[in-house]
């Protein structure tokens, strides 16, 4: 073969999805297909919600929908929600921004809280805004993806509950890498979806629903019929899926979930807590500014100021290019001002440390001058006492 068509090592994908797929993925994607309405497809099912359900930290419902993760969080809207209910969205990033997108177009009256991009949302800013008329819900992102903020999602929850408002929550980014505790923090509808911390391609979607939270959708009016939660549930019940699943996927996902089992779900949390800390330390140790507030960092990804006068788009253009690593840029407004690196999912310290002296790499090819040894050093010591 030709050097030029030789065959290229896979990129590293250091991005806040898709992410990485561990071996046992791979090969659960190459086996031979099987019928959708079969009892192959039924185990894999109840096997595949027992460990959604684990993570989802639910005894209720989870769906599994053949989608990505936008058709979860239309799927909670519109399974929930009449037009003309009014709903509070709270925005602090493109996420939060897409919640409210989404139920407007089906009808809901949808107010903005906005939040400043970086920080998290204030709970008693958002009591002071849910007294202001009666809401029907609260719309929040747990994890911003767009900024590397973590919401405050318990006392979002507890606040939406003291208003008499249910809360729809979008934890497309970090379900499976922090704790998200449906049932304990009465958090009513979750969404996910498979590309992120569950190691899966993009194509399967989950929602979990509280056993509490049905009783609204009985009186739901929203249109809907693919993304019909109710008539999932009934399906589920079966051991199927209302129409045609993606069967690979759900062969894929059962393996996830093994891996993640055979780490052992807490250590997983901690590995994805000490890899973002490793990170966070790696970029002051470089003069870097994060972009999230102290305290609302998240575990999956963390978003970082670029330096004065380097373009976060040429930055990760320099990245892909030269070092075949791919961290992704700002979206909206702050395209080009910031730099996103995910870690989540089989991200440890080897692909961390490679994704650090190529950032340095191209750093230093732009114009910031920082110390790839300085920062690796800072990058170990974080996560070792992370992980401890």
């Amino acid at each position: 073969m030709p050097d030029d068509q030789a065959e290229q090592p896979d990129p590293l994908l250091m991005i806040p999805g898709p992410t990485n797929l561990p071996c046992e993925v791979r090969e659960a994607l190459s086996g031979p297909g099987f019928y959708h309405r079969g009892e192959r497809m039924a185990e894999l099912l109840r096997r595949c919600t027992d460990g959604l359900r684990q993570l989802m930290g639910t005894r209720g419902d989870v769906i599994t929908l053949t989608s990505s993760g936008t058709g979860a969080l239309e799927a909670a809207i519109t399974s929930f929600l009449s037009p003309g209910e009014r709903v509070l969205a709270v925005e602090g990033g493109k996420f939060g921004e897409r919640l409210g997108e989404i139920a407007r177009c089906f009808g809901a009256d949808v107010q903005a809280l906005a939040v400043e991009p970086g920080r998290a949302v204030d709970p008693e800013d958002l009591r002071r805004a849910l007294r202001d008329a009666d809401y029907a819900a609260v719309l929040c992102a747990f994890n911003e993806t767009s900024t590397g903020v973590m919401h405050p999602i318990a006392s979002v929850s507890d606040a939406a509950h003291d208003a008499g408002a249910m809360v729809i929550v979008d934890t497309v980014s970090c379900l499976g890498g922090c704790p998200v505790l449906t049932d304990e923090w009465a958090l009513d509808v979750v969404a996910a979806g498979s590309q992120k911390c569950l190691m899966l391609p993009p194509g399967l979607a989950f929602v979990g629903v509280r056993d509490d939270a049905w009783q609204r959708s009985e009186s739901a009016t929203m249109p809907r019929y693919y993304f019909d939660l109710q008539k999932a549930r009934e399906s589920l019940h079966r051991g199927q899926t209302p129409y045609t699943p993606a069967t690979s996927l759900i062969a894929a996902l059962a393996a996830a979930l093994d891996h993640i089992e055979a780490e052992g779900l807490q250590n997983v949390f901690r590995r994805h807590a000490a890899m973002a800390a490793g990170v966070c330390a790696a970029m002051q140790a470089a003069g870097l500014k994060l972009f999230a507030q102290e305290g609302a960092r998240s575990p999956t990804v963390t978003a970082v100021r670029s330096p004065e006068g380097i373009d976060s788009v040429e930055l990760v253009a320099w990245l892909r290019e030269n070092r075949g690593v791919l961290i992704s840029g700002g979206q909206g407004d702050l395209k080009g001002r910031i730099f996103r690196i995910g870690h989540m999912g089989t991200v440890r310290l080897a692909e961390v440390e490679r994704t650090l002296r190529a950032l340095a790499d191209g750093l230093n090819a732009l114009g910031h001058t920082c110390d790839a040894d300085e920062m690796l050093v800072a990058a170990r010591e974080a996560a070792s006492s992370g992980e401890g």
